[in-house]
């Protein structure tokens, strides 16, 4: 504890908090002390002892808050290096989870191709291990094969590792075939009520299923017999709701209309594996979606599913922030058109090849050279939308980007409550990035990036920004518990090394 102060271990504590949407007094009931204790904690003003620390975090699923263990891993960074050399873009970790779930519709084997070797996919595969589902590596590490036992031993579900992945409600839609009640446990403080839950909800009544939330528990009940009429209009058009929609309609004997579906990568993944196991599927890459259900699916299948239009974005935005000419290889180019756009109007300068399949034989890549461009801020704020939209995981790269640009870019992350507070973590870099309310930052550049320690942002796609940042910065920076790096990123420190940067593992003795 020596080495992190008390008021920023507060505030780390009271973002992560927020972020699950807990009062303070949530917080104090789940580890057991008082709201005004709780009070004093995120205010920097309470002494923590490590086990107090290792609780809030285990709480707030947040390990980055677990300090003094030395299984914990940091990042040390000599930044103001250029970077060289050619990157291969690895597959999708949204469709990975996607795929998992989707796994249990299949009474046969079903083995994925290339699948992202991340702490959310292992976290499932406990979940989906826990419940009889045999699932295991191939012998080069690269692939897994997964067999479902005849009955699904839901009753022994790992509930701890269910309730650290915030995916275990994409388990829904597979799940609500074969039995007229089960229960999950729901993770992240999520209730019925909230945004990221109910658009699920309403989509799964049009399959009888009705669900009813306690503190713990999703305690769900199917009625095979009633089935609304009409099309499902999605209320939100949710990447994970469009795919609960179309996981409940894989094996629903009929025709299932889905309108407002999301048509983003992951998406579409999913419909080409399940189209592969015999399930018709008309309008895949639209928002409306019509699923020819099959009643039963037993085939032995295999699949890889396709490349990280994220994991593109990221380097893109290394080769940027360290203004480095790289070759970023196996790019699917549908998914950062939007964003190669506004890098253009940016300055940024950039070659691309033919296109070519991906191994899916559906995805289209290219292979894109970065050259040294000197950016300007764009005239118009930028901020995410619904696929073809700016994707909402890419939005925190433009933060970075525009730090390296003249100017001042307003980003408006309207998704998320908190996530844009993350960005304000640059300014610890040397970035001009203001905080103009929970939703909107103005960022005023080009920046004389410094080295700094950080704890990592409780958010993904932050917490590489800042590492990008610190790629930027002269010095040696330190980023201390990288695990939310490593839920959704496969080696990202030893890719960003092959590619010159100088970044070391470390752990505390």
């Amino acid at each position: 504890m020596t080495t992190i102060d008390a008021a920023r271990i507060g505030t780390l504590i009271r973002d992560a908090r927020k972020l699950h949407g807990w009062t303070q007094a949530h917080l104090a009931e789940k580890i057991g002390t008082s709201q005004s204790a709780v009070n004093r904690i995120e205010k920097g003003g309470q002494n923590l002892s490590l086990e107090t620390v290792r609780r809030i975090s285990e709480a707030l699923d947040a390990e980055l808050l677990t300090l003094g263990r030395n299984d914990v891993m940091h990042l040390r960074v000599h930044g103001g290096r250029e970077l060289n050399g050619a990157v291969d873009i690895r597959s999708s970790k949204n469709a990975a989870v996607a795929l998992l779930c989707a796994s249990l519709l299949n009474r046969g084997r079903t083995t994925l191709r290339g699948v992202a070797r991340i702490a959310e996919v292992d976290r499932i595969l406990e979940v989906l291990r826990s419940i009889g589902v045999s699932a295991e590596w191939t012998e080069d590490g690269r692939d897994l094969v997964l067999q479902p036992p005849v009955t699904l031993a839901l009753d022994e579900m790992d509930q701890e590792a269910a309730r650290r992945t915030r995916s275990i409600l994409m388990l829904l839609g597979p799940l609500v075939h074969d039995r007229p009640a089960f229960q999950l446990p729901y993770a992240g403080g999520c209730d019925l009520g909230t945004r990221t839950v109910e658009p699920h909800m309403l989509a799964l009544r049009h399959f009888g299923v009705e669900v009813r939330a306690t503190e713990e528990k999703y305690h769900v009940e199917v009625d095979h017999e009633r089935r609304a009429d009409g099309a499902i209009v999605l209320v939100e058009r949710g990447d994970t709701v469009t795919e609960n929609a179309i996981l409940a309609a894989a094996r629903h004997d009929g025709a299932t209309t889905i309108r407002n579906a999301s048509p983003n990568y992951m998406v579409q993944d999913l419909c080409f594996f399940l189209e592969d196991l015999g399930v018709k599927i008309e309008g895949i890459g639209t928002t409306t979606l019509v699923v020819h259900g099959v009643p039963v699916i037993d085939t032995d299948i295999e699949y890889a599913p396709s490349e990280d239009p994220v994991e593109a974005m990221t380097f893109l935005a290394a080769a940027v922030v360290t203004k480095s000419s790289i070759t970023i290889r196996r790019v699917p180019i549908e998914f950062v058109e939007i964003e190669l756009a506004i890098l253009r109007t940016m300055g940024f300068r950039y070659d691309m090849t033919e296109e070519y399949m991906s191994t899916n034989g559906r995805t289209r890549l290219v292979d894109l050279t970065t050259h040294v461009s000197e950016l300007k801020a764009p005239i118009d704020k930028i901020h995410a939308m619904p696929f073809p939209g700016v994707n909402i995981d890419n939005l925190p790269f433009f933060a970075v980007i525009a730090a390296s640009a003249e100017g001042g870019t307003l980003i408006h992350d309207w998704t998320y409550d908190n996530r844009a507070i993350y960005l304000t973590e640059l300014t610890n870099l040397g970035a001009n990035v203001r905080l103009l309310d929970p939703h909107r930052v103005l960022v005023e550049g080009p920046t004389r990036w410094r080295g700094a320690e950080l704890m990592c942002p409780p958010a993904l796609r932050p917490a590489v920004v800042v590492l990008l940042g610190m790629l930027a910065a002269q010095g040696t920076s330190v980023l201390r518990n990288v695990y939310m790096i490593r839920r959704g990123y496969e080696d990202l420190a030893d890719r960003l090394t092959a590619l010159g940067a100088q970044i070391t593992v470390f752990r505390d003795a």
